[in-house]
């Protein structure tokens, strides 16, 4: 593909987990995308360590799986501290049964952000995808045929689409004027540090409840993979959290029984208040917003990175085949369309679990979520005893075919037994496992049934309308 007079056609702001999935899932099909991000290089700190069952799913599609659990580890039991003595253990997640809801992935996975973003921008290179570091965004211009998006450096980027991955203080978002709409979920500020701590075991995750008068509690998370640590700590409203090994230490001091001198070193540190926030819109013309830049969650749950990840791969199969000419430009309006109502659960979601009136369980590990009320959505069946069009397509086995095996790739897969499919569709014949029910079931490259029926007709049609005809 041939950017011509445009510098990409896909211009990626940011170069976080968001971003870096993107240009992934582009660079697979074919699409000439380049990521650009302000700093000098990756950014630091664990931040978002928890990988949801479906994120690893979305990984093992973007081969980056195996790298993900090299590098990563479960998530320990908690142990409760008092008084310097153990006092009970704490079940932080609901356990879930062995291939629940047809996943092989039953649980969240430890890995530290920055290494997750090393193994994503490892990949991307593979892929001969490109990121450009130091590029800060300080505004944008549109038109009906692209953006040019426009750096403090006074150079600037003509793309065809451009894609805000920037954070929560997205710069892209701002040029845009686009809102975001929100609440406090707590007013009390947040310590969070990635540390190295000696004499300290790395079997649990430590849980130091509040002690004394400023209501503060404290928790310590052995990083999987790494020699160190991440520390939580809340503190009053009205405070200002000291970033510095000196103010990490005196909490440590003041809220556990390990000695502050125990703590050698702190390596990334950033303090702030959890809220949630959602944008007003994902789409303004030839720009969309996804991750932080559309959504802003209290890290309680551990859905934003997730979240955030999954908006990249609903958007990047769009992307593709709008540019690639393969289906029309309304497409890309499901983007908003999709992805924003579920947005707005995994807020509410999150925030609920922030404030200890949801469980970290089968809602959190968003093998549920799906997109039944989409206009991407048609289910044709009378009568529907397991998936239903809209819902994420379960693996499973179908002739000695493994069906994740089956859906690996940029490309739609239809499962059951069709004659005079179109060759971009790949078929795997037999009936569907018993977790599917009877029918015919068309998967997304995302993996979601778009379209279900219990015989063939009308599935010419759809495939038709995108761009599979």
């Amino acid at each position: 593909m041939t950017a011509h007079a445009y510098g990409t056609d896909v211009l990626i702001v940011g170069a976080g987990p968001t971003g870096l999935s993107l240009g992934i899932d582009l660079a697979r099909r074919g699409v000439e995308a380049l990521v650009v991000e302000r700093g000098p290089g990756l950014s630091p700190g664990s931040r978002g360590k928890g990988l949801q069952p479906r994120t690893l799913e979305v990984f093992e599609d973007l081969g980056v799986l195996d790298a993900i659990l090299e590098a990563g580890g479960s998530y320990p039991v908690g142990m409760i501290w008092q008084d310097g003595q153990q006092a009970g253990e704490h079940q932080m997640f609901d356990p879930a049964e062995d291939g629940e809801e047809g996943s092989p992935y039953t649980g969240p996975w430890m890995v530290p952000q920055w290494r997750t973003q090393e193994i994503l921008f490892t990949r991307l290179a593979e892929l001969g995808g490109k990121v450009a570091f130091d590029r800060e965004v300080v505004g944008l211009d549109q038109d009906a045929d692209g953006v040019t998006v426009r750096f403090a450096s006074g150079t600037a980027v003509r793309a065809r689409y451009a894609v805000a991955a920037d954070g929560g203080r997205s710069a892209v978002r701002r040029a845009l004027g686009t809102g975001m709409t929100g609440e406090t979920v707590d007013p009390n500020p947040m310590l969070v540090a990635d540390v190295r701590i000696t004499g300290l075991g790395r079997d649990y995750l430590h849980i130091f409840p509040q002690r004394g008068e400023d209501g503060g509690f404290l928790v310590i998370w052995p990083l999987a993979g790494t020699e160190d640590f991440q520390l939580a700590a809340r503190f009053p409203d009205g405070s200002d959290p000291d970033l510095s090994l000196a103010g990490v230490r005196k909490v440590v001091a003041e809220r556990t029984h390990i000695a502050p001198e125990d703590v050698t070193e702190v390596l990334w540190s950033s303090d702030f208040r959890p809220r949630a926030a959602l944008a007003d819109r994902f789409r303004d013309g030839r720009v969309f917003l996804a991750g932080d830049a559309a959504h802003v969650h209290s890290p309680a749950g551990g859905q934003g990175l997730n979240t955030s990840v999954q908006d990249a791969y609903n958007l990047g199969w769009k992307l593709g085949a709008v540019l690639r000419g393969e289906a029309p430009a309304a497409l890309l309006d499901t983007y908003e369309e999709e992805r924003r109502p579920n947005a707005a659960h995994m807020l509410d979601l999150s925030t609920g679990v922030h404030r200890g009136e949801v469980r970290r369980g089968e809602a959190t590990r968003q093998l549920g979520i799906g997109y039944r009320e989409s206009s991407l959505t048609v289910e044709t069946r009378a009568t529907v005893t397991g998936v239903r069009a809209g819902d994420r397509a379960p693996d499973g086995t179908v002739g000695g075919v493994r069906l994740f095996d089956a859906f690996r790739g940029p490309h739609w897969t239809l499962l059951g037994d069709a004659s005079g499919v179109p060759e971009p569709v790949r078929v795997v014949r037999g009936p569907a496992p018993e977790s599917y029910g009877p029918g015919l079931f068309l998967v997304r490259p995302d993996g979601y049934v778009g379209w279900a029926g219990e015989s063939e007709a009308g599935l010419a049609e759809y495939l038709a309308g995108v761009g599979c005809g």
